[in-house]
C-alpha cells in the first residue's frame, strides 16, 4: 500500500512538473486584438515589399528601433532604407506567426525565411522577427523591428 501511494504521488508529481514545462505556445484562438496584430504585421510585410513608406511611416513610432544583421537605426533611417532599395523586402514567407500582450504593449514573433535584395545581391535568410507594438490613442504603432537569424536551414524552395 506505501509503495503504490508513492508511486500515485510519483505519477501526479511528474504530471504536474510535466504541464508546467509546457511550452508557451498558442493557448487557443487568437483574441480581437491579437488577430488585428497578426493582421497588421502580414500588411506590414507587404508594405515592406511594396516600399511604401507612407503607409510604413504611419505605422512605425517616430522612436522605434530597427535592429538588422548589418546594425541598428530609427525610423528615419529605416524608411530612407525601404525608399532607396538599400533593403528591398521582396518577400517574408511567414511559417509562424504569434502574438503575446503585455498591458498596452504587443510582441509578435515571425519564423520566416526573408527574400531581400541588399547592396544589390538577392540574399534568402531565415529569421525569428521580433516585433514590439504599442497602443497610443487607440493606435497600434510599431516600436522595434528585430531580425535574428535562425541556425534552421532555409525553408523556402529555390526560386521564389
Amino acid at each position: 500500500m506505501k509503495n503504490l501511494f508513492l508511486t500515485l504521488l510519483m505519477l501526479i508529481g511528474g504530471v504536474h512538473a510535466s504541464s508546467a514545462q509546457a511550452p508557451a505556445g498558442n493557448q487557443g484562438p487568437p483574441t480581437k486584438t491579437e488577430q488585428a496584430l497578426l493582421d497588421l504585421s502580414k500588411k506590414k510585410w507587404q508594405w515592406m515589399a511594396d516600399k511604401n513608406v507612407d503607409s510604413l511611416g504611419l505605422l512605425f513610432h517616430s522612436k522605434a528601433m530597427f535592429v538588422h544583421m548589418g546594425g541598428s537605426w530609427g525610423t528615419e533611417r529605416e524608411l530612407d532604407v525601404i525608399k532607396s532599395g538599400n533593403i528591398h523586402y521582396k518577400k517574408a514567407e511567414v511559417y509562424t506567426a504569434s502574438v503575446k500582450m503585455i498591458g498596452n504593449i504587443a510582441i509578435l514573433l515571425n519564423d520566416i525565411d526573408l527574400v531581400a535584395v541588399v547592396g544589390g545581391n538577392e540574399v534568402i535568410n531565415p529569421f525569428m522577427v521580433t516585433e514590439v507594438y504599442v497602443q497610443e490613442n487607440g493606435k497600434w504603432k510599431m516600436g522595434s523591428l528585430t531580425f535574428s537569424r535562425l541556425a534552421r536551414p532555409v525553408k523556402l524552395p529555390a526560386g521564389k
